[in-house]
C-alpha cells in the first residue's frame, strides 16, 4: 500500500466539514503512536502552571489511581474521534467531562491553554520527530476540530488559527510556568505510570529519554535535573531514525485504537463511557461499575453474582466499603482478579493461595520428589525416577546398592 495513502485522502476532504474524518484517519492511521506521545506531553506539561498541578493534586486522583485517570482521559477524548461529536458515544464523552470540569472551580483561561496545547504540541512533534509534518489541510482540520471540542465543552475565546493557539499556548507558558510541590507530585506519578509500559530493566533509561525530549522552562517548572546536551541528541536523534524507517513501510490500513497500543489496563472486558471519571461525593456511576467483568454485570448493580458495591466506587465516591467482598472472591488456583488492577484503592480481600501454583496431581507431586531426591543422592537417577547404570573402573554395576 502506498504511504501517502492517508496524505491523499485528506487532501481530498473538506477541513471545515469533514475535520471529524480528517482528525480520525491522522490518529488511527497515520501517526497513531505519534499522537499519542504528543498528546501525553501535551497533558503533562500543563502540570507545570501552578492553579491546574495543584488542583489536580488536591483531587488525589494521580497518586492514587494514575493508571485509571490516564485510561479514562485517553477513552473520553477518543469518544469524539472515533465516533463524532453528534453520535451517542461522542455526546457521552463530552459530557463527561463537562461534568468532572464542573465539580471544579476551573478558570476559563486554564482550560482554554489546556485546549491549546493539544492543537500546538502534535504539531510541533510531528515537525519534529514525524516521519512526515501535517499538510495545510490537515493543519486546518485540526484546529477545527478542537475549536468544536471547545465550543462543545463551553470554552470562551477559542483561536481560529493554528497561529493564535500558539501564541496563546506560549505566552500563558511564560507567564505562569513555575514550580509547585503539588504539581511535582502529579508529574512524578505520571512519568512513573508512563516507563511500566516498557520493561523493567529500561524504565531508568525511559525516564532519562522523558526528560531529554522537555524544554529548559519546563524542566525548571518542575525541578528536575537537565538531562545534559548529549542525552538530548542522544534521543532526538532515535527519534528521528525511527521517523526514516517509516518512510519506507507501508500505510496502515486497519485502525489502531488506544485499546490497541497495550496500554489500557483497567478495562480488560470492557468499559462504559458513561461511567468513566470521577463522580461528585455521594454519586453513584449510571450503570455501576465501569468495569464489565467476564461473562457478567458491572460490580454496582445488585444481582446474584454481585450483592455489594464496588470497592472503586466506594472509594471515588467517598462511600464506606462494605463489609464484605463476595465479588472478589477468587478461584482455587489463586490470584488477584483482573478486573480490579492494583494501581486502584480497593480494600480487596485476596485468597489464601494469591501467587501460588495450583495444586499438582498426586502423579506429578510423586515424579517431582523422585527427581529431587535423585538429584540430593549424586544424580542416580533419570528424570522418570529409576536408577541409572554408570561405568566404573571393575565394570558395570548399580550404584548405590
Amino acid at each position: 500500500m502506498a504511504k501517502d495513502l492517508w496524505r491523499r485522502r485528506n487532501d481530498a476532504l473538506d477541513p471545515e466539514t469533514d475535520y471529524v474524518e480528517i482528525v480520525r484517519n491522522l490518529s488511527l492511521h497515520e501517526f497513531t503512536w505519534d499522537i499519542t506521545q504528543a498528546l501525553s506531553f501535551a497533558l503533562f506539561r500543563t502540570y507545570a502552571v501552578p492553579s491546574i498541578g495543584r488542583l489536580l493534586h488536591e483531587t488525589q486522583q494521580f497518586e492514587r489511581a494514575c493508571q485509571k485517570r490516564y485510561d479514562d482521559t485517553a477513552l473520553l477524548l477518543e469518544a469524539p474521534v472515533l465516533h463524532g461529536f453528534d453520535s451517542t458515544a461522542g455526546r457521552t464523552g463530552v459530557r463527561r467531562i463537562n461534568q468532572m470540569h464542573r465539580m471544579y472551580d476551573i478558570g476559563n483561561d486554564d482550560l482554554r491553554y489546556v485546549l491549546s496545547t493539544f492543537v500546538v504540541v502534535p504539531k510541533r512533534w510531528l515537525d519534529a520527530y514525524g516521519w512526515r509534518p501535517l499538510t495545510d489541510t490537515e493543519l486546518r482540520a485540526t484546529v477545527r476540530y478542537y475549536r468544536e471540542l471547545g465550543r462543545r465543552m463551553g470554552i470562551k475565546d477559542v483561536p481560529a488559527t493554528y497561529d493564535g493557539f500558539m501564541a496563546l499556548m506560549d505566552d500563558y507558558e511564560r507567564r505562569h510556568f513555575a514550580y509547585d510541590e503539588g504539581g511535582r507530585r502529579v508529574a512524578d506519578a505520571t512519568l512513573r505510570l508512563l516507563t511500566t509500559f516498557y520493561p523493567r530493566p529500561a524504565r531508568r533509561a525511559v525516564e532519562l529519554f522523558s526528560r531529554c525530549l522537555m524544554e529548559p522552562e519546563l524542566l525548571a517548572a518542575f525541578g528536575y535535573d537537565d538531562p545534559g546536551p548529549r542525552a538530548r541528541r542522544v534521543a532526538r536523534a532515535a527519534l528521528r531514525v525511527r521517523a526514516r524507517a517509516l518512510r519506507h513501510t507501508p500505510s496502515r490500513r486497519r485502525p489502531r485504537t488506544f485499546a490497541d497500543l497495550g496500554r489500557m489496563r483497567t478495562y480488560p472486558h470492557g468499559h462504559d463511557l458513561a461511567a468513566l471519571g470521577t463522580f461528585p461525593p455521594g454519586a453513584v456511576p449510571p450503570g455501576g461499575c465501569p468495569r464489565v467483568r467476564c461473562g457478567g454485570p458491572p460490580c454496582g448493580r445488585t444481582s446474584t453474582a454481585c450483592s455489594h458495591p464496588c470497592g472503586l466506587i466506594a472509594a471515588v465516591a467517598g462511600l464506606p466499603a462494605p463489609a464484605t467482598w463476595k465479588h472478589l472472591a477468587v478461584p482455587r488456583t489463586g490470584g488477584i482478579p483482573r478486573a480490579h488492577h492494583h494501581d486502584h484503592p480497593l480494600p480487596h480481600r485476596p485468597a489464601a493461595r494469591v501467587g501460588r501454583r495450583p495444586r499438582p496431581r498426586l502423579g506429578a507431586r510423586r515424579r517431582l520428589r523422585r527427581r529431587r531426591r535423585g538429584r540430593r543422592r549424586g544424580g542416580d537417577r533419570d528424570r522418570h525416577g529409576r536408577r541409572r547404570r554408570q561405568r566404573h573402573r571393575r565394570g558395570r554395576r548399580w550404584r548405590g546398592r
